[in-house]
């Protein structure tokens, strides 16, 4: 976490400190994906790219457990089943989403159910609204301690999440006040990037210029690098300038099996395979998975190569015809 203890909730001012820090020239940040994790610390924040099982930074967050960074916590406003990998590696020990699980056909986290309803104290469960993790980046890319709302006001999350209420200075009515967050890493998937990190992406940008914009230390991987002229041929797809980034990494299929929109369709199948061993075995079985396709292997390329390659150019095909169709 460089020098500094991680950020206290809603410390604006050291937040400013560390960013002013940064360096704004615009140098080379190509690197590889197992120097781009060492940047990754124990006990440090992790704020994830992506949104549930698209565009998810899944290569770098299995270089991270390769290499056994503890302590950590996570965030995503819609987390996928990364997180229970790190609840199941020993290696997380807060989890701030508005959900986790991979989507509505396959249920919630088991995991997470297991350990919430058990009282697990290794693991701190930070549940908000969509909106309101939204704006506790959206707080913290501006620099600000905390954001009015008025979404959680009523509901149960209020006494789960880290917020408080005022009453409006205008209007005499009750406001929500999320507190920014600060993470000490943004992990980022793209569809390209040239060399000195200036990010495109495709489709919805979710959450992730927040993300980067909050964060001390921004780690992107890209689908592909490209030149500079091709970056500026379609400035208004570049989601994340390369000041912001630290480290870029070129990695094709970085997000699989996860989906890239207009590059590869998520392998539902997979999907369907990881759950029902959980359902049969417990959660035993993440633990299998993880010794199969992310501690049994020596990197991405080892990884990729455990997947069927006809399997994945029909993936590619669906979603390349997806994208001729708009």
């Amino acid at each position: 976490m460089l020098e500094e203890e991680t950020l206290k909730t809603g410390d604006f001012v050291e937040a400013r400190r560390r960013l002013k820090e940064k360096s704004l020239a615009a140098t080379e940040k190509l690197t590889t994906l197992a120097e781009a994790a060492r940047l990754v610390e124990d006990g440090d924040h992790i704020a994830i790219g992506g949104c549930m099982f698209t565009r998810t930074p899944l290569a770098l967050l299995m270089e991270i457990l390769r290499q056994g960074q503890t302590d950590l916590t996570l965030s995503k406003n819609l987390m996928c089943y990364e997180g229970e990998w790190y609840m199941a590696a020993g290696r997380a020990n807060t989890i701030i989403t508005s959900w986790l699980g991979i989507g509505l056909p396959w249920g919630i986290s088991r995991i997470m159910r297991e350990n919430a309803e058990g009282g697990n104290p290794a693991v701190h469960y930070e549940n908000l609204s969509h909106m309101a993790l939204g704006l506790r980046y959206r707080a913290g890319a501006m620099g600000l301690p905390f954001l009015p709302t008025l979404t959680m006001l009523g509901s149960d999350l209020m006494s789960i999440a880290e917020a408080k209420t005022m009453t409006c200075p205008f209007t005499g009515e009750t406001l929500c006040l999320v507190p920014a967050l600060f993470p000490d890493v943004a992990l980022i998937h793209v569809h390209r990037a040239d060399r000195f990190g200036n990010c495109q992406v495709d489709g919805y940008p979710f959450m992730d210029a927040d993300v980067a914009a909050a964060s001390t230390r921004v780690l992107v991987t890209a689908e592909e690098i490209v030149s500079e002229d091709e970056i500026r041929r379609y400035p208004e797809r570049t989601l994340i300038p390369g000041f912001m980034v630290d480290a870029l990494v070129e990695a094709p299929y970085g997000s699989f099996p996860h989906e890239m929109h207009g590059l590869y369709r998520a392998d539902y199948s997979h999907f369907d395979d990881y759950v029902d061993d959980i359902r049969e075995k417990g959660t035993g079985a993440i633990g299998d998975y993880l010794d199969h396709y992310v501690f049994g292997v020596a990197n991405h390329e080892e990884y990729m190569a455990l997947f069927d390659g006809e399997k994945i150019v029909e993936l590619v095909d669906e979603a390349r015809m997806l994208v001729e169709i708009e």
